[in-house]
């Protein structure tokens, strides 16, 4: 807030309206894009990008400094505005929405990352479970099995009965029988085996 007020108290004394002020960032969304578009500033999101190709041109080295980048882009906008995208105030509840979604999007990514990161340590060590999954390790019954049988000699321990129940608990409703059948080929199927220490690991 202290920051914010000093940068009114700035603008004040040398426009008399915050319409007259355009505002170059090299961002569109966060508290402090929204504090200026809400004071009645003229903001405009400049791409990094576009943002590091006027850097070059005005210096030689291609060096960031926050001096040299507030002039530069204070120059943009001083010129170029017309070239890049007004910040428009949005409703609370639009707002609101590119909230959640822009925290749905950052859950999905985490999500995926741990996929990959559980993926990589079952080609390490437990390559039926691979076999038995395919890509969706995600699925509820990738889940509910590897829950009960995290290492390959387990895997290949689970009868069909027991594997018809787990999947059921993991929400299956249908097909229980063939899915467990195809599950306890795959575990059960030959594979490399890797040392005991990295099993239990």
């Amino acid at each position: 807030m202290e920051g914010v007020g000093r940068l009114h108290a700035l603008v004040a004394e040398h426009a008399q309206d915050p319409a007259q002020v355009a505002v170059g960032i090299e961002t569109d969304r966060g508290l402090w894009v929204a504090s200026l578009v809400a004071a009645g500033y003229q903001v405009y999101a400049v791409n990094p990008k576009v943002a590091a190709r006027y850097r070059e041109r005005q210096s030689n080295s291609g060096a960031k400094s926050d001096r040299a980048d507030a002039k530069m882009l204070a120059d943009l906008v001083r010129t170029d505005r017309h070239l890049h995208r007004q910040v428009a105030g949005d409703s609370e509840e639009v707002t609101a929405v590119q909230l959640l979604a822009r925290s749905h999007q950052r859950l999905l990514w985490s999500r995926q990352r741990q996929l990959n990161g559980l993926r990589a340590q079952l080609r390490e060590y437990y390559p039926a479970a691979l076999a038995a999954f395919g890509e969706d390790l995600a699925h509820h019954d990738a889940m509910a099995v590897l829950e009960r049988a995290p290492r390959p000699e387990q895997g290949r321990a689970l009868s069909l009965s027991a594997l018809q129940a787990t999947l059921r608990r993991g929400g299956r409703q249908r097909n229980l029988e063939r899915r467990a059948q195809e599950i306890q080929q795959a575990l059960r199927a030959p594979q490399l085996q890797a040392p005991a220490t990295v099993t239990r690991a």
